[in-house]
């Protein structure tokens, strides 16, 4: 296990094993970035010609790993580039890389940017983020993490900086845990299996740590409710659906803050059945649900002075004599009927159960995170999160806290003609759950959650391109679930509180 440490130190004197430090990129050729000037006058002139020779340039995420040779105490230096500017973003992405170059190191010294809380943030997460690995299906799991990372800081004796220090450690592993669940096999995380993992995870809390409750309700419970939607989707699996709800309510809140994920734990398709190479991946499917579920612990984690309901519908999209057909009707909870003309658009139909659930909580802000269409990939690729919303106000509030997450989101329209079709396309029932046309799929499923949620400011994530990375490592993320929304939705709690007159300690 490792341990963090943040104190004052002048890196070149660092007695850590490896030390890392920042390199910027500029007109003249690559610069040490804050917090490496002390070793870039212990190497003196010798330092540019190095860095040629490694051809290193300060580009971002560019990586070398150096012997010092007694230059600095540190026997090891990775130097990383920054690209043009210090940023938080640039800082977090580049402690990602460098904490992917250190092997068989005891001890690590980070000599990163980090004069001010949010840099000390970045790079306390992109250091943890950036070294997590998943190893629990391998027979033998790699030891090599060093026992001790030193976050070198000027301003690491200054109470808000110690705080982000320590909040950082939280939201970095909230985000790890749901990397974890969204890289388990789809057969041990069934819905029952998923349910059971959201209570453990609940209980396994510190000691001493704000009360979630957590309930869960069974199939039973759903149909007893009327959940149509969350019924309908797992009708065709062996592994019953399941929602689970979480509520932390703090003494004195004055804001209150619902989250909806979608939890598909598996999706083959239903009868509307995926092509094989695109149902590999899709156990990430439940990257919505375990993202809302972790960062609602991360804020009660972290004691936020606001109070936070969420709802984590949960299904398994397969097939069996009992599935759902496309041309079936099914009734949402609250009444709304809705004609399935897909089955492979099933996401929209659980959280259409859970956002009236949601609603009926009466709070003032929603916001729903959901793998939920190819069509958004399409249009934003697969690092780029899609936001919809029915509030300007909300979205432009939602892209802020992003950025200072270091989360890219990009604002798309639901046009009008999107909620026409929507309530016009069925012949037989209130809404159509599929777009018959090919294009604007996401706008599309925007608009038709969009009929669930009233009145109430909401705003709709969708990740299904950010949530799993298929590809090599970049930055502070690494293959494999990424953690997508968590730390956007912490600090989207951290804001409300602060706008309701309690400002986090």
């Amino acid at each position: 296990m490792t341990t963090y440490i943040l104190r004052k130190g002048a890196a070149e004197r660092t007695g850590t094993d490896v030390l890392v430090v920042g390199l910027l990129s500029t007109s003249k050729g690559p610069t040490p970035a804050p917090g490496a000037e002390g070793v870039a006058t212990a190497y003196g002139r010798k330092l540019k010609p190095l860095l040629s020779m490694l051809g290193i340039t300060g580009k971002a995420g560019q990586t070398a790993t150096v012997p010092t040779n007694g230059v600095v105490k540190a026997p090891l230096m990775v130097v990383v580039g920054l690209g043009a500017e210090v940023t938080p973003t640039a800082v977090r992405r580049a402690a990602g890389a460098a904490a992917r170059c250190v092997n068989n190191a005891a001890s690590v010294g980070l000599a990163l940017p980090a004069s001010d809380t949010d840099l000390v943030r970045a790079v306390t997460e992109g250091w943890i983020l950036g070294a997590y690995t998943f190893d629990a299906y391998r027979s033998a799991s790699p030891s090599d993490r060093p026992g001790e990372v030193v976050v070198l800081s000027d301003q690491s004796r200054q109470g808000a900086v110690t705080a982000a220090f320590e909040q950082a450690q939280v939201v970095a592993a909230a985000v790890a845990r749901t990397r974890d669940w969204v890289n388990t096999p789809p057969g041990d995380l069934t819905p029952p299996a998923l349910a059971d993992t959201v209570v453990a995870a609940a209980k396994a809390r510190p000691r001493g740590a704000a009360k979630v409750t957590v309930t869960v309700l069974d199939e039973d419970a759903l149909a007893e409710e009327g959940c149509g939607g969350i019924l309908g989707v797992g009708q065709g699996s062996d592994s019953p659906p399941r929602m689970v709800r979480l509520s932390y309510a703090p003494a004195g809140a004055t804001k209150h803050l619902a989250l909806v994920g979608k939890g598909i734990t598996y999706d083959s398709g239903g009868l509307s059945i995926k092509p094989g190479g695109s149902m590999t991946t899709m156990k990430m499917d439940m990257a919505g649900a375990a993202s809302v579920v972790n960062a609602t612990l991360a804020i009660a984690d972290l004691g936020l002075p606001v109070r936070v309901t969420a709802f984590a519908p949960m299904a398994e999209n397969m097939i069996n004599g009992s599935a759902t057909r496309p041309g079936d009707v099914l009734t949402m909870y609250g009444g709304k009927t809705v004609e399935v003309l897909n089955t492979d658009a099933e996401g929209r139909l659980i959280l259409a159960d859970a956002l009236v659930h949601a609603v009926e909580e009466e709070p003032d802000v929603i916001v729903d995170v959901a793998t939920l269409t190819g069509a958004c990939v399409v249009a934003l690729g697969d690092r780029v999160t899609g936001l919809f919303g029915n509030d300007d106000e909300l979205v432009e509030r939602i892209a802020g806290v992003a950025e200072r997450a270091g989360e890219a989101l990009w604002h798309m329209p639901i046009p009008d003609e999107m909620g026409e079709k929507v309530r016009g396309n069925s012949k037989i029932a209130d809404l159509a759950q599929h777009n018959t046309e090919r294009w604007g799929g996401a706008s599309y499923a925007a608009a038709f959650l969009r009929e669930f949620v009233g009145d109430v400011p909401w705003a709709h994530l969708d990740i299904a391109g950010p949530a799993y990375n298929e590809k090599g490592a970049y930055g502070h993320v690494t293959t494999g679930g990424t953690g997508a929304s968590v730390a956007t939705l912490v600090e989207l709690a951290r804001d409300l509180a602060e706008e309701g007159g309690q400002a986090p300690e």
